[in-house]
């Protein structure tokens, strides 16, 4: 899940606390990134799990109409169509998800503003209108998709980002409102993977696809501190006609980690990761640089 492009990410970021700090070793950046990835890696189970906790909001709306029902002695037929999904029942009963959330005491307790606004966005959303009218009862399929469509419909949903800046604080987490579009996608990649024969056992994805990703990130963080000072050389060199003022701390940060990959990983074509870190100064440098 955590690949090179997010691992290029992740390394640029700790470097840039790194320094700016002043006062941290390598070791404590060392221990900060690998850190980082595993902040990354409860964010993707937070996010799957938030299906469970939309489920179960939407399950107790339809007890909590059931009652006024009763208590008023009106008529209500319950839509079960939503509550019933077995997406969502799949993932509460995964036990490799529900096993880290629990060791890692991850809860979405102090998110729930932002899934009880979410649902009632949902509601009101064609999505979820034409999913509970369709003539015919969902397939496994028809569920899966309505889940890609949820998870394709949190970007633009912004109680979320206060909820996890929120959570962030309450869970002891970090970076988990940059990370969220980027996860988003990879919980949506999950579903399109489930098989309705797996049942509960559904495949979920690793932190890491290999050991060399994880490696990459280590070595990569290591020689840019090791090589620091000569690369700084190196650029200031290169931008002797530059205006120095346009050249923002995160710029040099960036490139020193640019210039570590370049000369260091010689496995990795220059290409790849010129627009590798061209794609990180466009996200995270100044207007002026």
């Amino acid at each position: 899940m955590v690949n090179r492009t997010l691992v290029r990410t992740k390394v640029v970021q700790t470097l840039f606390a790194y320094y700016k700090d002043g006062e941290k070793t390598p070791l404590m950046a060392r221990k900060e990134l690998l850190k980082s990835f595993s902040d990354t890696y409860s964010l993707y189970m937070m996010l799957l799990a938030f299906a469970c906790e939309l489920t179960d909001y939407a399950a107790e709306q339809i007890r909590e109409a059931k009652t006024r029902a009763a208590v008023t002695h009106t008529h209500y037929e319950p839509n079960y169509r939503f509550v019933n999904n077995r997406i969502a029942q799949q993932l509460f009963n995964n036990r490799r998800l529900r096993n880290y959330m629990d060791e890692q005491h991850l809860r979405w307790d102090t998110g729930m503003n932002a899934v009880h606004a979410f649902y009632k966005q949902l509601t009101d959303s064609d999505v979820y209108k034409e999913f509970m009218s369709a003539p015919n009862e969902p397939t496994y399929e028809d569920e899966k998709t309505l889940w890609r469509k949820i998870y394709t419909m949190l970007p633009n949903f912004e109680d979320l980002y206060v909820a996890l800046e929120d959570m962030e604080v309450a869970l002891d987490q970090c970076n988990w409102t940059t990370d969220a579009d980027v996860i988003l996608t990879y919980v949506v990649k999950t579903i399109k993977r489930f098989k309705e024969e797996r049942g509960d056992d559904q495949e979920l994805l690793e932190m890491f696809d290999t050991e060399a990703e994880l490696n990459f990130g280590k070595d990569l963080l290591q020689l840019t501190i090791e090589h620091a000072d000569e690369y700084k050389t190196l650029i200031e060199k290169a931008l002797q006609n530059w205006n120095a003022e346009r050249l923002a701390f995160m710029d040099t940060v960036t490139l020193m980690t640019a210039l570590t990959e370049i000369l260091g990983f010689n496995d990795i074509a220059l290409e790849v990761s010129m627009n590798e870190y061209i794609e990180i100064a466009k996200e995270y440098s100044g207007e002026k640089s």
